[in-house]
């Protein structure tokens, strides 16, 4: 390609640029650097002719730092089986005793949120976890939960005989106090509270994490 002379290079571009909207021109700005000095003399000259003014770039926002969980309840957030479900089916009966609870779960390796999002093949099983801390409330549900495609369903006690310990005296002595409503603000993705107290001395807290494995 031939290359041309400043003269011809200036002529050429001011009838470029003077064709050229405001947008695209400070947009081209912006890439000044990239430009031969004539057209960096041109441009600028054809901005300056039209009274415009190149607004400096405002800096992209910094995400929100994740917040951060209290070391002192992991145990209690750690994610535990309760059920290994065999069919869609089951799925969503043991999702509709959970959801009505207000009890966050997981479905399979993929840690689904909801029955019809597993992808999991349910003929191999599919593991349907809580963390820790729903497992008292856990218990009383699954009275209800009478699957239909359970191959070898195996005794309550076995799959959920879990304990929840206090996290300043580390007793078991716990006793589950209430699940605690959602401020009004808050959004649909909000996790329910639980609150307990700890019958051996007195320490009461609440938790509302999901630690994932």
């Amino acid at each position: 390609m031939e290359t041309l002379d400043p003269t011809a290079e200036w002529r050429f571009l001011s009838e470029h640029y003077r064709q050229m909207s405001d947008n695209e021109l400070l947009a081209l700005a912006r890439q000044n650097s990239e430009l031969t000095d004539v057209a960096q003399r041109t441009l600028a000259s054809e901005i300056s002719g039209r009274g415009l003014k190149l607004q400096p770039e405002e800096p992209p926002v910094p995400p929100e730092p994740a917040p951060q969980l209290d070391p002192s309840y992991d145990e209690d957030r750690e994610l535990v089986e309760i059920r290994t479900v065999w069919s869609l089916s089951d799925a969503l009966q043991l999702q509709r005793l959970l959801d009505g609870a207000g009890i966050p779960f997981f479905m399979g390796p993929e840690k689904a949120t909801s029955a019809d999002a597993v992808i999991s093949n349910f003929a191999n099983g599919v593991s349907v976890q809580i963390m820790r801390v729903g497992v008292p409330w856990t218990r009383q549900l699954l009275q209800y939960y009478t699957p239909e495609n359970d191959p070898a369903p195996k005794p309550q006690e076995e799959l959920i005989d879990l304990s929840v310990r206090c996290p300043k005296c580390h007793s078991e002595e716990v006793i589950f106090a209430r699940l605690i409503a959602e401020p009004a603000a808050a959004t649909d993705k909000a996790q329910p509270k639980f609150e307990w107290t700890c019958d051996s001395c007195g320490h009461r807290w609440e938790d509302d994490g999901i630690v994932e494995e």
